[in-house]
């Protein structure tokens, strides 16, 4: 049985959950602005920090499912707060490496999981444990979002500080904003107990984690999100080094990376209240076919800050919308008291194609000096991903009760 909170401590809850993600997304997402001054500083090269970068990627979504499970068993609030300080840590000490094995230490390693442990798999699953069915779909558009209001508002704050007092100072001051958010968790958190803590066990863990992976619904699932993760690693890693490839100021990249998330706010609320009316799998197939055109448009457009600012809109409505759904079916196909677990897992299979978008992007630019074949493989990858969505066996949403 769920804890049904009053609608306004289930508002206040969400509100606390989309203001810690917008600061560790808002950290997160804002990396990709730092590889040019980092390979000028350090002379490390593009394919050095992209591998750190690649490794954070595959690290935070190793972290979701671990996170997800203690959150499940311990309840959220030790996670977030370890998760915060990993994350304020890794931040701050990054400036002093001077090697890549250093930059995978911290941004690769302590950075990743700091954010993971505070991210999607946390903070949706213990949301949802504490809130009715037919509120979980916007709560989780709710959420969402904040990750990306806070990629709208620390992308062009990160560039700002780059350039005003140079890269360290900025990572240095991200650090600083870290420790902000620590009281957020505990006014999430204060009034929430770990739900079914005195009856959890790891045999309930461990029988519905292989239930789950022996379901062909949840494999396909996983290799859809899978996609999703290849190309937003790719892009938010290395569309600075493609702005300056055409010849564009810096600050394109970072406006552009500001603009995904302040569209994919409204794609993300969008995609919650679209939770409650069709079935998911539905809405993920446009989102992932929308991208294919959308990169299509791209590489035959001329390359102004008008064709990154559109296609940035456009490619942000569904950034990272496709999580109020990918977490709505992980819900009817095993419930909501394994889904921090659960869906955990499902961000890990994002992350393995978030590590080889970002680091093969570093590949690329290496062989070819630009990244056309990263861009055919995202097209193919998002026609792929639309498909196979389509065979998952989901109920048709419950419809709301007024």
């Amino acid at each position: 049985m769920f804890t049904h909170l009053k609608q306004r401590d289930v508002l206040f809850t969400t509100l606390m959950a989309a203001a810690i993600l917008m600061v560790t997304m808002g950290t997160r997402q804002s990396m990709g602005l730092y590889v040019g001054p980092l390979n000028t500083s350090t002379g490390l090269g593009i394919v050095s920090i992209s591998l750190a970068l690649a490794v954070g990627q595959f690290v935070w979504g190793a972290i979701q499912p671990i996170a997800g499970a203690v959150a499940d068993r311990f309840g959220p609030r030790p996670v977030l707060i370890g998760g915060l300080l990993l994350l304020a840590l890794g931040t701050a000490v990054t400036p002093w490496m001077d090697s890549g094995v250093g930059l995978i230490l911290t941004m690769g390693l302590m950075t990743a999981a700091g954010s993971g442990a505070c991210s999607f798999s946390v903070l949706i699953g213990a949301a949802s444990q504490r809130m009715p069915a037919q509120s979980r779909g916007e709560a989780s558009g709710v959420i969402n979002a904040g990750g990306s209001l806070g990629q709208f508002v620390f992308a062009p704050i990160n560039q700002a500080l780059i350039q005003s007092i140079g890269w360290m100072g900025a990572m240095w001051t991200m650090a600083v904003a870290t420790l902000a958010a620590l009281p957020l968790v505990n006014q999430m958190t204060r009034n929430t107990h770990a739900p079914h803590a005195a009856s959890a066990s790891g045999d309930g863990l461990g029988r519905a984690v292989k239930d789950a992976i022996k379901t062909p619904s949840y494999l396909l699932l996983h290799l859809g999100f899978f996609t999703c993760g290849f190309h937003i690693a790719f892009l938010v890693t290395h569309l600075p080094t493609e702005v300056n490839l055409c010849g564009l100021p810096a600050s394109v990249a970072s406006w552009s990376l500001a603009i995904i998330g302040l569209a994919n706010i409204l794609g993300s609320l969008y995609a919650g209240s679209c939770v409650n009316k069709y079935r998911s799998k539905y809405v993920l197939a446009f989102m992932y076919g929308s991208r294919a055109v959308l990169i299509a448009l791209y590489l035959l457009a001329p390359k102004t800050n008008l064709t990154f600012y559109l296609f940035a809109a456009g490619l942000g409505f569904t950034w990272l919308a496709t999580v109020p759904p990918t977490a709505a079916i992980v819900g009817k196909l095993f419930g909501v008291r394994y889904l921090g677990t659960l869906f955990g897992l499902t961000l890990l299979s994002h992350q393995v194609g978030g590590f080889l978008g970002a680091y093969l992007g570093g590949l690329a630019f290496n062989a070819f000096g630009d990244y056309q074949w990263m861009w055919f493989a995202d097209i193919a990858l998002s026609a792929m991903a639309a498909l196979v969505n389509l065979p998952i066996k989901e109920a048709k949403p419950q419809p709301v009760m007024a």
